[in-house]
């Protein structure tokens, strides 16, 4: 190139090694910037990934966590303050260790969510209500205003009130009136909620029919004089919903059914008459038996083989 100025002339030559290298440096630094975002992309990528997984992981672990069964310490605390306490919710008998383990030991083999059914408020409605960990625990009782109280201290709890139309004074009255209608309304398979049998429950909240029942314990209601209601209907009811059990649940087909004060005439009497002997598993401290009824077919008609009855 050639310039002038002040009488002077210069020679100004560029080499193409030079054009070369600057050229080379540009295309170089374009490409260090293009390797150093991309090096901070993918380190994004993966730390959101990354997150990603561990979010999922520990929503997992939650899961896995609350379906878990009841520590096995905390289990066994509240069996034995249940069994040693002063604390009683309704002032009613209380059960032994022994009855207690019996209970609990069944519930804790259930798989989570169990399905436990309780006819009566009583020392052990805490109890019962936190040995069923997972599962669903439902009361129900005859006095509205334990129901109340209940549900005011105890928000968590399912509880509902029931009015029982029986007495205890009528108990063979029934028993035999149950026998009669045995093909019609008093069936071992209906669906109790339009049911017209005496001893049939058909006002309880309808979904509790539904409900395919696991465990079920009859304490409940109080009947040890002749004008109380007694447990007539809670017995012939719990019958019905293990024979009517919808889908397999904890033991297949099967429901475990205890009876609390076996030894009174209207509970050992019904047990015998809707539960059955041949289901009769054991009987702890001569109090509370246990049965283990499975669901019929749809053509049985009897509760129990007529030999089984007194």
């Amino acid at each position: 190139m050639i310039t002038g100025g002040g009488g002077s002339t210069k020679l100004i030559l560029l080499h193409p090694s030079s054009i070369h290298k600057q050229g080379s440096n540009h295309f170089s630094n374009r490409l260090w910037l293009f390797i150093f975002t991309s090096f901070f992309l993918f380190a994004f990528i993966c730390t959101l990934i990354t997150s990603r997984e561990s979010t999922a992981g520990a929503g997992a672990t939650s899961a896995v966590n609350s379906n878990s069964p009841l520590p096995k310490s905390i289990y066994l605390a509240l069996l034995h303050y249940a069994s040693s306490s002063n604390f009683t919710t309704t002032g009613g008998d209380r059960m032994s260790l022994a009855e207690i383990k019996s209970i609990a030991s069944v519930l804790r083999r259930c798989a989570s969510p169990c399905n436990f059914l309780v006819f009566g408020l009583t020392h052990e409605t805490l109890l019962w209500n936190s040995i069923n960990h997972n599962g669903r625990t439902v009361f129900v009782d005859q006095s509205p205003y334990m129901v109340q109280k209940i549900e005011e201290k105890y928000p968590e709890i399912e509880v509902y009130d029931v009015q029982y139309t029986t007495k205890v004074r009528d108990l063979h009255d029934l028993v035999e009136q149950a026998r009669v209608q045995v093909n019609n309304e008093c069936r071992p398979l209906q669906n109790l909620l339009f049911s017209d049998c005496k001893l049939g429950m058909n006002d309880l909240p309808n979904h509790i029919y539904d409900i395919p029942w696991d465990v079920i314990l009859v304490d409940g209601p109080r009947g040890y004089y002749s004008t109380a209601p007694g447990r007539m209907p809670a017995i012939f009811t719990a019958a019905v919903l293990a024979r009517s059990k919808k889908g397999s649940g904890f033991g297949g087909g099967k429901t475990e059914i205890f009876v609390h004060e076996f030894h009174r005439k209207v509970e050992k009497l019904c047990s015998e008459e809707f539960l059955c002997r041949e289901n009769l598993v054991e009987i702890i401290k001569g109090s509370l038996a246990h049965f283990v009824v499975e669901k019929m077919e749809v053509n049985s008609s009897e509760f129990c083989p007529t030999h089984s009855r007194s």
